[in-house]
Parts: C-alpha cells; structure tokens; sequence
C-alpha cells in the first residue's frame, strides 16, 4: 500500500517537515554530484554499526563514529529510496508537527533517528554495510501519526496483482499494515546479513516506530 494524500487538514503551516524534505533532497543532490565518490562518502559519512561498536569499545574516535548519526539521516541509497521516504514525510510529518509544535517536531525527529541507528547497531553489531537514509527518524513520525490520529482517512493506491486501486483507508490500517510488514521482515532478517535482505536495515524502522510510539504522547502540545 502507497499513502498518497490524507484527510487531515492542519492549523499551522509545517515549516520544519518541509525543511527536512528540502534538506534531504539537497544532500541527495550532493550525493549526484559526487558520484565518482560516492563510496568514500558513504565510508565517512553513513552509519557503520562495526565502526560503531570498535570506537565505543576501544574509545578512539567515538565522536566522528556518533556524528554520522546525524549525517546519515539526510542521505538516501537511490531515488527509489528517497522519493519513498519523502512521500510519507511529506503525507504524515505536517500532521505531526501541527500536533507537537516546530520546536518539539525536530526534537522528536531527531531522537527517533537516533533511536532507530541504535536499535540497528545492537541488531547488527558487526556489520560493516554502511546504513543511510530518513526511515528511522520518518518511522517515529509514523507511529506518533498513527497514535494521534488512527481514523484519519489516508488515499491509499494498492496494487493488486497487475492492477492498481485507490482507496480511503483509515491510517490505522495503513500504518499497521506497515508495521506488520516491517517487523516481519525484522523477524526475517534475525541471524542474516542484511544485504541478503535488499540491504534494507529494518530493525532501524522498528526501533524509530517504537521510539515515536512512547515519546508522541508526552511531547505532543494540549490544547
């Protein structure tokens, strides 16, 4: 299922969330123009959980290793990758941010993001697959979406065999779906190299699921 749109209207225009789309595709664009490079940038820049766990064990270098926390979230593996990732930012990161306000949305974003590296690190400890991309931090803002606001209609396009369908569907289903089909293949990739799963680190999204799921609530602004 593919979220195109939903019917959530918000009071306040999402000034972060469109920055944070904006950054991505500036770093995206970077990445273009650095092709030839684009191993050693991946190399100094991505997530290595080895590299990780060596500078935490030995103690050399463990700022520049926690830094690429934050880097790595703003490059993405392909267009593929990236126009997946801004998609659902784009549909469900303005209802976040109208609900926790711009200051605590980049908070919230950020500690997702950060959660979900963890969460890849400790899974996959001596892994030397450099890790990149939005998803960890986006899959926070898809559960905080999905605790918020479970009823909201979401236009979902759904193919089915050869054929593609549009349809309302609450975000409860949408969003559950996801993370049925996320913690599923995480359940897969267990004991596996992730490569020979797609490359895709799925223990990331379902570490920045679970970190939305217990900080929206306390974060988010009452009215």
């Amino acid at each position: 299922m593919i979220p195109l749109k939903d019917r959530n209207p918000t009071r306040h225009f999402p000034y972060v969330n469109i920055a944070l789309i904006g950054l991505n595709i500036l770093a995206f664009l970077w990445e273009l123009s650095a092709a030839q490079n684009l191993p050693s940038l991946f190399e100094q820049y991505a997530v290595i959980p080895a590299r990780i766990t060596f500078s935490w064990e030995s103690g050399i270098g463990v700022m520049p290793a926690l830094a690429t926390f934050f880097s790595a979230m703003f490059l993405h593996g392909g267009w593929l990758h990236l126009l997946g990732n801004m998609l659902y930012l784009w549909v469900f990161g303005d209802n976040v941010e109208d609900k926790l306000g711009h200051v605590r949305y980049v908070v919230f974003y950020f500690v997702c993001g950060i959660a979900a590296t963890l969460v890849h690190v400790v899974i996959e400890p001596g892994s030397g697959v450099p890790t990149v991309g939005a998803s960890g931090a986006i899959s926070g803002v898809l559960a905080a979406y999905l605790l918020l606001f479970p009823r909201a209609r979401v236009v979902t396009l759904i193919p089915v065999f050869i054929f593609l369908q549009v349809a309302e569907l609450p975000a409860l289903i949408v969003l559950g779906f996801w993370f049925v089909l996320q913690f599923f293949n995480g359940l897969l990739s267990l004991g596996m190299n992730t490569a020979g799963m797609g490359g895709v680190a799925w223990w990331a999204h379902i570490g920045g699921f679970a970190a939305g799921f217990l900080l929206v609530i306390p974060l988010r602004k009452y009215r």
